[in-house]
């Protein structure tokens, strides 16, 4: 048996049992987001750091924590313990005292979504269900089609009509039936509720499936993991519908609790300012609902979130902060981390880089501040995005001449800035 609890609303504090329902009923589904509560003093007695050096380095080596059965078997694999990269150079440019980059793009499918979408995928396996469903500008939907492709199930994808090409291959190639939705993001999350009622098809979209959440939360499991001795001062999370920060820091938080590790570190949100309801509630203290969303990075263009009450809570129940960063900033911050890093981060991944030089300007984070960043996609997922934030390339004929001449004559590379 899985070790959950109950499930509590985020807005009344209502309590239900595992498996009775999706979101609050009372409150709505708006606002009546679910959590789910664990057994931690019984998790704490097989989950300790001498167990977890036998297991297998995937996410699933945190079973105790995760919403399945002891009688589930899951079989998606290529998920989970991506590397945590030093970056001097990076940290010297962002002038702060040490960075480190959690490379999700590394996963499966390329990005942090995949955590969320085995898990989806394993629950979906565990309730019988054959079709899993879901509603994405682009990573959720290609991370759950890897995932049923695996695991033998049919995916159902709704994206919007602008989904990144990279994205949308990737979909088809895993074999998905995709709905490309003559809308926005949140039309085509509507319509794909809509769906899930009319055909019972599992819902895997993290706003209303409480348990997604807790697939993004082994990211913040593994950064406690990899840090437990060495542990760092902020964890940077670009945010969108707000599901990922608050995964983050929930694993951050239940490690700590199990005495995995002895610290707490601070998140540090960041929105794009084209979409940035949650920053905004961040600020006055009032959530308003908004039907536009205006930013590249596609994947952070999220204008109505539903889990922003999460986000928030996490946020503020770590001493931590939300900043904006500009397009411009998220371009450079695209530039900044190749160059320097190595790591080649879409746009919404490259948003957290951004995040930390705006959280710099504002004195948020010093010259001394140890900060890790989730890089949470391959730039390959969005290359359209990729392109609008470097340099074109040299066109020439196959004569050396002009290859000598663009050499000694081209402006060298522009300083290494983060917007």
């Amino acid at each position: 048996m899985s070790l959950v609890t109950k499930l509590v609303c985020v807005n009344c504090s209502g309590e239900f049992a595992e498996g009775q329902a999706f979101t609050c009923p009372g409150c709505g589904m708006d606002e009546g987001i679910l959590d789910v509560w664990f057994d931690l003093d019984r998790a704490a007695r097989t989950l300790t750091r001498e167990s977890l050096a036998k297991r297998p380095r995937a996410h699933w080596r945190y079973r105790e924590l995760l919403p399945l059965d002891d009688t589930d078997h899951p079989v998606v694999t290529g998920v989970g313990w991506t590397p945590m990269i030093e970056v001097p150079r990076l940290a010297e440019a962002l002038e702060i005292g040490r960075l480190r980059l959690k490379d999700e793009g590394r996963s499966g499918s390329g990005s942090f979504k995949d955590r969320a979408s085995s898990i989806g995928v394993a629950r979906a396996m565990q309730e019988r269900a054959t079709s899993v469903a879901c509603a994405s500008t682009g990573n959720a939907a290609s991370s759950l089609a890897y995932c049923t492709a695996v695991a033998g199930l049919r995916a159902e994808i709704f994206v919007p009509h602008n989904v990144p090409e990279g994205k949308l291959a990737q979909l088809l190639a895993y074999g998905a039936r995709v709905f490309r939705v003559g809308g926005s993001y949140a039309q085509a999350y509507d319509l794909c509720t809509r769906a899930c009622d009319r055909f019972g098809w599992y819902n895997r979209n993290c706003a209303v499936n409480p348990y997604l959440v807790e697939g993004k939360k082994t990211g913040g499991l593994e950064v406690a993991e990899q840090c437990a001795d060495d542990p760092p001062d902020w964890v940077v999370c670009s945010v969108g519908d707000g599901c990922s920060i608050a995964g983050v820091y929930k694993g951050l938080a239940q490690m700590e609790a199990i005495g995995i590790v002895a610290w707490r570190t601070r998140m540090l949100g960041v929105q794009a300012e084209g979409a940035a309801p949650i920053a905004a509630a961040w600020r006055t203290g009032e959530f308003v609902r908004s039907a536009d969303g205006d930013t590249y990075a596609d994947s952070i263009n999220v204008p109505v979130p539903r889990n922003w009450n999460k986000a928030l809570r996490a946020v503020r129940d770590s001493d931590g902060a939300y900043v904006t960063v500009t397009d411009a900033e998220i371009m450079a911050a695209v530039r900044l981390t190749g160059r320097l890093a190595g790591v080649f981060a879409e746009p919404a991944a490259a948003a957290a880089v951004a995040g930390i030089a705006a959280a710099r300007r504002q004195g948020i984070v010093d010259n001394r501040s140890d900060v890790v960043a989730m890089i949470t996609g391959n730039g390959l997922k969005d290359t359209t995005g990729a392109l609008r934030a470097v340099p074109g390339p040299h066109d020439v004929p196959p004569d050396l001449d002009r290859v000598v001449h663009i050499v000694e004559h081209d402006a060298p590379c522009p300083p290494e800035d983060a917007g």
